[in-house]
């Protein structure tokens, strides 16, 4: 495969190891970066180092090893993880460090034949998309060489982190509550960089699970979805049943520990849709922050009902992190969130960061004494609203069926769906439908494969599943 076909996607770019990301492509790939990164810092780059970090992939510490050693032949200073940590730890290091950016090897939730790179700016989160297609047009130019190569450093990226995790939270109650077994707390890390995470927080024992390390990840993908979490629902469920404690509260993590989902004291599912509504009233009913409340698109109406109850402003993005990050750079923002999990704070860098959302989780647990559904559930009364959600992920033949189906939305508005009239249309990313009775469907596209995502909203998970295969059949017969 040519070096100019390597493609930088909404964050980073991944590919199949041996096939699409080799140790040859990764060492073009990241002297160019870090120039890149360098050309953009003003006149005191040559004095900031390049963080360079790493997730529990297979040969991910090889890779990442190759990677600081072509940097560092391109005469800038390294410094190198000395073990495998969170994408937001590296992303924090660059920040603390005064680094130039970081790069990261991970190919987040993606299945174990995947490895990546992710570029992290200064700032403590993802470049933009102007400085991947930077990135971009340099490949296939010579790599940069120095007559003097850098300093290569070793570091361990996880004691910064948790210093400035724990000081975000009222640590000594969380801890005195396990200790006294109110609550029990697991973690489900999938075999991933999440991995003692929660532990070294708290700095007391929890019960992890799937924390050796797997590159084949079980033999699923390390994405935070039930279908991957069957272990994780038995043994909470296992727990629930002997009522070992009076809480209990789960989470689980990505692969690289910047997407989160949790699991309530009953052994059920909590996407993001629930647990960002939680977190908004945390943040702003128990600690009193304030700040602008970013979602995407596909996001649960019941959020902006939630910031309404602290007249916090809102702002609807396109799908991807990287929308919510250009608003925590321009003005005060408490949260940002994402259906897919990726929740970041404008307390501390414009990243997602699962680690820290599941301590404000379990520090809201702790403070009110409530299961996360038992809070969830009051704040559907609290806001009047009740629904249920899903997704479903459609493989098309091909592109030129993806080019149909858009042709069709553009030329053919759909006016009724699933028997109810559309009342509205918000086309900010693909086309999201709202219908009379409140329910709303989304029908989006990948950029870069034939796959068109659904998503909906409605009063019962019935309806959203009678929605969701009503919009497959118009799918399938267009």
């Amino acid at each position: 495969m040519a070096v100019h076909s390597i493609k930088f996607g909404t964050d980073g770019w991944r590919g199949l190891i041996a096939a699409d990301f080799t140790f040859e492509r990764l060492a073009l790939v990241a002297p160019l970066a870090a120039q890149v990164l360098a050309d953009g810092a003003g006149a005191n780059a040559a004095q900031r180092p390049i963080i360079v970090g790493y997730d529990r992939r297979f040969m991910a510490e090889i890779f990442a090893q190759k990677a600081a050693e072509a940097v560092q032949a391109a005469g800038f200073d390294v410094k190198l993880a000395e073990i495998y940590a969170p994408t937001p730890a590296f992303s924090w290091a660059a920040k603390q460090q005064g680094a130039l950016g970081a790069l990261v090897i991970t190919a987040s939730h993606n299945p174990g034949g995947y490895l990546g790179l992710k570029v992290k700016g200064a700032f403590g989160g993802s470049v933009s998309p102007e400085v991947t297609q930077q990135i971009e047009a340099r490949l296939g130019q010579p790599t940069p060489l120095s007559r003097q190569p850098g300093k290569l450093e070793l570091f361990d990226p996880w004691p910064s982190y948790c210093q400035e995790l724990k000081g975000k939270v009222n640590l000594a109650q969380i801890q005195q509550a396990i200790a006294s077994q109110k609550i029990a707390v697991f973690a489900d890390v999938m075999h991933g960089a999440a991995a003692s995470g929660l532990e070294r927080l708290l700095e007391m024992p929890i019960r992890e699970i799937h924390s050796n390390r797997d590159p084949l990840f079980g033999g699923g993908a390390p994405e935070p979805l039930p279908r991957y979490l069957s272990e994780m629902f038995r043994v909470m469920r296992t727990h629930h049943r002997a009522r070992l404690t009076d809480l209990t509260v789960g989470f689980v993590f990505d692969g690289d520990s910047d997407r989160i989902a949790a699991v309530d004291g009953q052994g059920n599912f909590l996407s993001s849709q629930i647990l960002i509504p939680i977190l908004i009233d945390y943040l702003a009913g128990r600690k009193g922050w304030t700040g602008e409340v970013v979602k995407t698109v596909s996001g649960s109406d019941i959020m902006p009902l939630v910031a309404a109850l602290y007249n916090l402003p809102v702002c609807e993005t396109a799908v991807g992190y990287k929308y919510i990050a250009d608003r925590m750079l321009s003005r005060q923002v408490l949260l940002g969130g994402e259906e897919s999990g990726g929740i970041g704070y404008g307390t501390h860098i414009p990243e997602r960061d699962a680690l820290l959302s599941a301590l404000y989780l379990l520090d809201a647990v702790v403070q009110s004494g409530q299961d996360l559904s038992e809070i969830y559930q009051q704040l559907q009364v609290r806001t009047g609203f009740n629904s249920a959600y899903d997704r479903i992920d459609l493989h098309l033949a091909n592109m030129e069926e993806r080019s149909r189906l858009v042709a069709q939305l553009q030329n053919q508005p759909l006016t009724e769906i699933a028997g109810l009239a559309v009342t509205d249309c918000n086309q900010i990313d693909g086309y999201k439908f709202r219908l009379s009775d409140r329910s709303w469907l989304m029908i989006r596209f990948s950029g870069t494969e034939p796959v068109l995502r659904l998503y909906c909203e409605a009063a019962t998970l019935a309806q959203v599943h009678q929605i969701l295969a009503w919009a497959k059949d118009w799918a399938t017969k267009v």
